[in-house]
């Protein structure tokens, strides 16, 4: 079971029973453990949060124009993190490491909403950054959110779930490559196959050039089945390190029950809160943001604590009810605000999810995976530091 874990992102792969001694550092140094570490995670965390929440000068303007651009990066900031290890960020010295990686997703992430536009539609770039690009302009909110959002749990799937198999076996960069790509051709394919946009005025689409796929499932159905993917992907590989399934020692049998976990908890919960309890699509995705969120604030930023100091399996219980407790103050605060809003081309749930999903969860994993928590945490080997995502048992391949 130790090689098969040697695949897997540190995330995911069991804790160790012991955890080896730090580096040596220089005298008078000490290294922050939690919650100084989390603490300090928020004053990059939350500045953040606010920039994108609120760069255009109101929330829906940055809504309509920033939330697809930060849906599309966001499978590159994984593949950054998670496969490519941080390069090529990692060469260069501390600090530099994250600014060089993010603006490689900024840049990429705009490619792909490109792309994504051409998918729905025809590349037009007032559209992608003009918040009120006028009649005849084809705008990325909300007809690209479904596809960008499968191509990250795509990306999310193969990377946690499946992980990393069989494009781990490749050297870092192709395989990251690759991965992006894959996940990439999943998500178009699903999206023709599944979405329609039967929900969207016919002269609306005609002014657009938005393409009707004509699936089964409308885009904000669609949106919120993937938001509750999300949820039990990162309750079960994130939150719990893959358990149970991480106690079976097979590599394909693990994944196996691994992938049947997760679509099958997905399959039970979403026709529960979508035809018996009779929540809209927003709501469902408002609400699974904020768990997705606060599961990442809870078990990556703050690496568990203080759930960490107790036993195993009452921990584990007390880190459920930790991500339970945060996502439903998360929720309270985010909509005290967006229910105060008088929305035009949004609803305060879908700011709720975006702000969720692609401004507090993707600052978590900036901090954590991308800039390995500098400056607060820099004496680290760029690329591998002690408590990130891409800590031991991430393989250096080049």
């Amino acid at each position: 079971m130790a090689a098969d874990a040697d695949d897997r992102p540190a995330l995911t792969a069991p804790r160790p029973a012991a955890v080896a001694p730090a580096e040596p550092r220089p005298a008078g140094r000490t290294t922050p453990t939690q919650p100084i570490l989390g603490l300090a995670g928020l004053t990059f965390v939350l500045p953040l949060f606010f920039l994108l929440a609120f760069l255009l000068g109101s929330a829906e303007a940055s809504l309509v124009v920033l939330g697809p651009l930060a849906t599309f990066a966001l499978p590159v900031i994984a593949m950054i993190a998670f496969w490519w290890q941080d390069w090529p960020g990692s060469h260069l010295r501390a600090g530099w490491v994250g600014l060089t990686d993010t603006l490689i997703a900024g840049v990429a992430g705009v490619g792909l909403t490109i792309l994504g536009q051409l998918v729905v539609s025809r590349v037009d770039l007032r559209g992608i950054f003009v918040a009120d690009a006028g009649p005849g302009h084809v705008a990325t909110f909300p007809v690209t959110l479904a596809l960008g959002a499968g191509t990250f749990t795509a990306i999310l799937q193969l990377t946690l779930v499946c992980e990393r198999c069989p494009l781990a076996r490749l050297p870092r960069v192709p395989a990251g490559l690759a991965a992006l790509a894959l996940s990439w051709v999943v998500a178009v394919l699903a999206y023709l196959l599944v979405v329609n946009l039967d929900h969207v005025p016919a002269a609306v689409r005609a002014a657009d050039g938005l393409r009707n796929p004509g699936g089964p499932l409308a885009a904000p159905v669609y949106g919120a089945l993937l938001v509750t993917l999300g949820v039990w992907q990162v309750l079960l590989f994130v939150a719990l390190r893959g358990l149970p399934f991480s106690l079976i020692g097979r590599r394909w049998l693990r994944i196996l029950a691994g992938n049947a976990g997760v679509a099958g908890a997905t399959a039970a919960t979403f026709p529960l809160v979508w035809r018996v309890a009779g929540w809209p699509p927003a709501r469902i995705s408002a609400v699974g943001g904020t768990v997705i969120a606060a599961a990442l604030l809870v078990a990556m930023l703050f690496e568990g604590w203080p759930a960490t100091r107790l036993r195993p399996y009452p921990g584990r219980t007390a880190l459920v009810g930790l991500v339970a407790l945060v996502a439903a103050a998360l929720y309270g605060v985010l909509w005290a605000y967006a229910g105060q809003i008088d929305w035009v081309r949004a609803t305060a749930e879908d700011w709720i999810s975006t702000a969720a999903l692609n401004f507090i969860a993707l600052g978590v994993v900036m901090h954590v995976a991308v800039w390995q928590r500098w400056p607060v945490r820099s004496g680290a080997t760029p690329g591998h530091a002690p408590g990130s995502a891409t800590d031991a048992g991430a393989r250096s391949r080049s």
